[in-house]
């Protein structure tokens, strides 16, 4: 029996890129509002701005609210990686770190 997919226009590599936040690992409901709120509602979106910028935009959005890395940051590159954020190796932690906090 043959079944048609339901996007027959999208790829399924794309398709899958362009899930909805809530569909990605780490992404709870606090997270999937802030990105909408910095205008960033889809995985396409977030992977063009990648995790440091959308920690960046984020933190800009609440000026004086600490932003823990690890549900925050980390959190994001666990999404757009496919990874738990607190598997993420401690290298890659120090390297978005730094990214995330200077100037």
């Amino acid at each position: 029996m043959w079944f048609r997919p339901l996007t027959p226009h999208l790829s399924f590599k794309r398709y899958m890129s362009n899930r909805d936040l809530t569909d990605l690992r780490n992404l709870g409901a606090k997270v999937v509002q802030m990105l909408a709120e910095i205008g960033i509602c889809s995985e396409d979106q977030l992977r063009s701005v990648g995790a440091v910028e959308a920690y960046r935009r984020m933190k800009a959005l609440r000026p004086g609210t600490t932003l823990p890395l690890c549900y925050y940051l980390y959190s994001l590159e666990g999404a757009l990686t496919d990874t738990h954020w607190d598997a993420i190796g401690s290298t890659r932690k120090q390297q978005l770190k730094h990214e995330a906090t200077r100037p």
